[in-house]
């Protein structure tokens, strides 16, 4: 019998080594990812719309008094015809996609490749890339990804607003920061005072967002 113990292995088993290089992989790929799409994150695609798309989207426009290009300078060039007043009960309603919503920033702001919109049951809600600016502590010359919900319905006939929360860089902006207003009825909290919500919600008969488009009627 040796009188000298075998030394115990200070080595890592193959299967320790997989699973090490496997850690390392997954935690490398998250930093990846983290880093592209917080710290410095891609502008989103603008919505190209269709030319069926957009014909539609110029239809409505000019329902609700938006004088649209189609191309013909001289059809705006034209002088307007007098007529007599009217309202039509269709001409309350106001109806949106998704699409159209995110083309009309293309279209009429430099907010396309910044901001997106997406809308789903009751909820709309929006993502924004925010510049910061240099001299700014910490975050100077970044780019901020914010993101935000609102809940938007209509209920006991009179709409209903809550802010569901903002998240800065895929972090949760604490309440107390959001002058506690998540999870708040803007309208029924500030209703009651005369101001912007009181007049918001005397002039809405309803509304309603569903999977892609939100529709709004005004009263008369």
């Amino acid at each position: 019998m040796s009188q000298h113990a075998a030394a115990p292995s200070t080595g890592f088993s193959a299967k320790t080594v997989v699973v090490i290089v496997a850690a390392t992989v997954l935690l490398t790929g998250a930093s990846v990812w983290f880093v592209s799409s917080y710290l410095f994150p891609r502008a989103f695609r603008p919505v190209e719309l269709s030319t069926r798309e957009a014909q539609v989207l110029d239809d409505k426009l000019e329902r609700v008094g938006v004088v649209v290009d189609r191309g013909s300078r001289q059809a705006l060039q034209e002088p307007l015809q007098p007529e007599a007043y009217r309202e039509s009960e269709t001409s309350r309603e106001i109806a949106f996609t998704e699409r159209e919503l995110n083309a009309l920033l293309r279209r009429n702001t430099n907010l396309a490749e910044r901001l997106a919109i997406d809308l789903t049951d009751n909820l709309a809600s929006a993502k924004l890339l925010l510049p910061m600016d240099p001299d700014f502590p910490f975050v100077g010359g970044k780019t901020l990804r914010i993101d935000a919900g609102l809940e938007l319905m209509f209920e006991e006939a009179r709409p209903v607003v809550i802010l569901r929360g903002v998240s800065v860089m895929g972090v949760p902006v604490p309440n107390a920061w959001l002058g506690n207003l998540k999870n708040v009825d803007l309208v029924r909290e500030f209703g009651g005072e005369r101001g912007f919500w009181s007049a918001f919600a005397a002039g809405v008969e309803l509304i309603h967002v569903s999977d892609g488009e939100l529709k709004v009627k005004l009263r008369e």
